[in-house]
């Protein structure tokens, strides 16, 4: 399993998981389903940003002066109104293009069965809990002697995902809707 995937399937003793299915009214089993495709797609997007010129160096600074673990802590944070504008604004920069988010959603209602609709809610909240995850795991990697430092970690962390699947087709994805960017 992808280690930010799992973080987030066991933060907060996996309430997070069971505060998001209950407010998109799925079973636990299509939460971390519908999870298991998001967080991929969501990493994918963030590992293209960071291959980019000052990718890696935004996404730090993103980490360092948000308070993204807050939606790892508090799972009750999933539900309100802020938390999909912080998402929504997340996405913007993972994504760059309502479009993309719209096919990842499409792509992964095909795998899951999950309604679009559903999937387009659920994707900003999902971005929350993986810039969570990533800020977590960033101030563990700052603060660990010796080791790689931040944003060797997170390379290294993204780099791990590239499992195929969605991840790689998000990739493409974002190639073609922003045109090699």
């Amino acid at each position: 399993m992808n280690p930010i995937l799992d973080m987030l399937m066991n933060a907060a003793g996996g309430q997070g998981v069971q505060q998001l299915g209950r407010q998109f009214g799925l079973s636990e089993d299509q939460t971390q389903g519908a999870m298991g495709q998001l967080v991929p797609a969501l990493m994918a997007g963030l590992q293209r940003n960071t291959s980019q010129e000052g990718g890696l160096d935004s996404l730090l600074g993103a980490l360092s002066s948000g308070s993204h673990s807050q939606y790892l802590e508090n799972p009750e944070l999933l539900g309100a109104e802020t938390t999909a504008a912080d998402g929504n604004a997340i996405l913007g920069h993972i994504f760059g293009s309502k479009d993309v988010s719209r096919s990842v959603a499409g792509r992964v209602s095909e795998q899951t069965g999950i309604g679009t609709d559903i999937l387009k809610r659920m994707l900003p909240i999902v971005a929350t809990m993986v810039m969570g995850g990533l800020s977590r795991q960033n101030s563990m990697a700052a603060t660990s002697e010796p080791g790689p430092g931040a944003g060797g970690f997170l390379t290294s962390l993204l780099d791990q995902n590239r499992s195929g699947g969605i991840a790689d087709e998000v990739v493409g994805m974002l190639g073609r809707f922003l045109g090699g960017r």
